[in-house]
């Protein structure tokens, strides 16, 4: 309290109260380490001048994917809630407290942020990319490191029922660090789950596309982060099972340049193509065209059919 407040008449504060601005209006490249206004960032899905590309959230994922950003949430099973009472220097039940009050605050900012069911690291989607039916699974970073337990499993099953019952394509965006060490075995389950969940997509005939972003290790990329009919990455994303760090220091050997990034695997075969954020939705949409053939679902109370812009990819070919 100082002597201008002490001299301030009644009722000056709510005059002359502190103003409202929104917070982190700039935003600090981790390329470039230039300042981007916020608006700007989000008008290019986050993907700066420089070409990093930031990790984002399913809102994100859905409107830069679905033709005219429109889509339908799925709704996606409860399960359990901390089956091995299991407490570390926190209990679990409190970590997910955390970490849904964590994307449930950047969500409410958002206008749109009602348009996804999410609860914990995973959140899907149904709608069309390049006019066919596909189904979006987003996993998110955000949410204790996208770590893969049975809400994730149990989301991923419900996705994969949900694209096979609309003949709909299905994609996953992996994000993760693994697999959650909260339950155990539990979680690990979840990797032959998945398994069986993807071959149920493919016994329909139906495309299984995955996008890989930064990072996707550990029980994912030993699992469904493998399994695709097609393999996309964003530019510079790190892909592994393990971290550069922990191999250097199993075989006491220095790694070569650019190892385990999305580049580096594509030279390698892991990967079948690098592409830009902003033309993810183009890209898929020719894929998927090319994989479904004629086969037109227009009874699906889905939006009209859009046609993928033949600006949106060049023939396929990486800008790196």
């Amino acid at each position: 309290m100082n002597w201008l407040s002490n001299l301030s008449p009644p009722g000056l504060k709510s005059v002359f109260g502190k103003r409202e601005t929104p917070e982190n209006l700039w935003v600090k490249c981790p390329k470039s380490g230039e300042l981007i206004y916020r608006p700007d960032l989000e008008a290019s899905f986050w993907v700066t001048p420089s070409g990093a590309h930031l990790r984002v959230g399913p809102l994100v994922r859905f409107r830069a994917l679905f033709d005219d950003a429109q889509w339908e949430p799925i709704q996606l099973p409860d399960v359990p809630r901390d089956p091995l009472k299991f407490k570390d220097d926190k209990r679990y039940v409190d970590r997910l407290k955390g970490a849904k009050h964590k994307i449930g605050e950047r969500n409410r900012h958002d206008p749109n942020g009602e348009d996804i069911l999410q609860d914990d690291c995973m959140a899907a989607a149904f709608g069309r990319i390049g006019g066919k039916p596909a189904v979006v699974l987003v996993q998110d970073f955000a949410f204790m490191g996208g770590s893969l337990g049975m809400a994730a499993g149990e989301a991923f099953i419900k996705a994969a029922e949900t694209a096979v019952a609309h003949k709909a394509a299905l994609i996953v965006c992996t994000a993760s660090g693994g697999a959650r060490m909260q339950e155990g075995t539990l979680s690990l389950m979840q990797m032959p789950r998945t398994t069986l969940a993807i071959q149920d997509v493919k016994d329909a005939g139906l495309p299984y596309l995955v996008v890989l972003t930064d990072p996707t290790s550990g029980g994912v990329s030993a699992s469904y982060a493998m399994l695709g009919d097609v393999h996309l990455a964003e530019p510079e994303a790190m892909i592994a099972f393990s971290g550069p760090r922990v191999i250097e220091q199993t075989i006491r050997q220095k790694l070569p340049e650019g190892f385990q990034r999305s580049e580096f695997l594509k030279d390698k075969g892991v990967v079948d193509m690098v592409v830009d954020r902003r033309k993810m939705a183009g890209v898929i949409g020719q894929i998927l065209n090319h994989l479904m053939g004629k086969r037109a679902n227009n009874d699906d109370g889905l939006p009209p059919v859009r046609q993928p812009s033949v600006d949106a990819v060049d023939d396929f070919s990486d800008e790196d």
